[in-house]
């Protein structure tokens, strides 16, 4: 492998991603541990914070307005923090949203495992309509003039972001009359957006904007309060923007992450710097790839390819096991942890 381009150097290397310039993780778990026994001199953790005390409000709020001004989120949509994941919003979306039309139906875009699962979830509510024919190789976007879309669907479900299988959305995807619904999950805050095209966005947190616990909502005040009688009461968005995220006890050290996540963005730049630093990492791997001769191989059509998750086999497109192994070792040594590929795709991911 030492005579063949090193992806894992390249990752590594200093001069491209100085780690205290490119990642919060240090100055944000730094904030956090240093207040984590006494916060804001309250003489408790965030942790042992009653969520209905005026300090974790200020949290709370603070999140909100941060990420408002991150996002420039029109005031006709409403922000919630939720659990559950999303997974959860597999379930809370059509339970909330599938009977917005009499059709009781919904189109999902289907480009990896992620929004597989959300169409499986989605058809045990209502009618689900796949624009796209089944597929197991998911290594492209078909142009939306080829999608079979219903226009009487209540909404329109696409994943920006597969990390499995690496396929990311390069545009919003433009259908008027029908609302947009995105799992953002593991690309928010990463490429500018414009939050009046969406019905509805949602993100679990863990992926690159906190830790695990909380997923961010954010919709449109007119598709909330149409949520199915069988809709469990903490996944009812009506419920939820009316109580502001508290109906329950909320995961509120999560959100106070999140919160100093946001923070932290506002400070570099915004979300132009995050997308600016995105497009560097990503073309810099993407770069040894292609100019490998074969050696690496990114299955993905390059209209589609993802700039979070990059995946890729080594030695030839079926991958050499042995080689692929060398390298996962190779990048551990070199402090590189978790990019052996999804337990479901046998491949290495950086």
């Amino acid at each position: 492998m030492m005579s063949q381009p090193n992806i894992a150097s390249v990752v590594a290397d200093d001069r491209l991603i100085e780690r205290s310039k490119y990642y919060c993780k240090s100055e944000v778990l730094a904030q956090a541990q240093k207040e984590m026994v006494n916060y804001k001199s309250t003489g408790v953790s965030v942790m042992e914070l009653s969520h209905r005390s005026s300090d974790f409000t200020k949290i709370l709020t603070g999140a909100e307005n941060n990420l408002r001004k991150l996002l420039n989120i029109p005031n006709n949509y409403k922000v919630i923090f939720l659990q559950g994941g999303g997974t959860g919003q597999f379930s809370a979306l059509p339970l909330n949203l599938l009977a917005l039309k009499p059709s009781m139906s919904a189109d999902y875009v289907v480009t990896g495992s992620w929004s597989a699962k959300a169409a499986q979830e989605a058809a045990k509510y209502g009618k689900v309509n796949l624009v796209l024919p089944k597929t197991k190789k998911y290594t492209d976007i078909p142009d939306p003039s080829t999608w079979t879309l219903n226009p009487e669907a209540s909404y329109l479900y696409y994943c920006a972001n597969e990390t499995i299988h690496g396929v990311e959305f390069q545009h919003i995807p433009e259908f008027c009359g029908v609302p947009l619904i995105a799992d953002m999950s593991s690309n928010i805050l990463t490429r500018d957006i414009d939050v009046s095209k969406f019905g509805a966005i949602f993100a679990g947190a863990q992926k690159n904007i906190g830790c695990a616990g909380v997923t961010l909502v954010i919709i449109r005040e007119d598709l909330i309060g149409k949520a199915l009688p069988i809709c469990p009461i903490i996944f009812d968005f009506q419920v939820q923007v009316g109580n502001n995220s508290l109906y329950n006890t909320p995961p509120t050290y999560s959100i106070y992450i999140m919160g100093l996540v946001f923070e932290w963005i506002l400070e570099q730049g915004g979300v132009a710097k995050m997308e600016e630093w995105a497009i560097k990492k990503s073309s810099a791997v993407y770069d040894v790839i292609d100019s490998s001769n074969g050696f690496y191989v990114c299955p993905l059509d390059k209209g589609c390819r993802s700039r979070m998750n990059i995946p890729f086999r080594i030695g030839s497109a079926q991958g050499d096991e042995a080689l692929e192994k060398k390298f996962i070792q190779e990048a551990e040594n070199a402090k590189l942890i978790s990019l052996k590929g999804h337990r479901n795709v046998k491949r290495s991911v950086s």
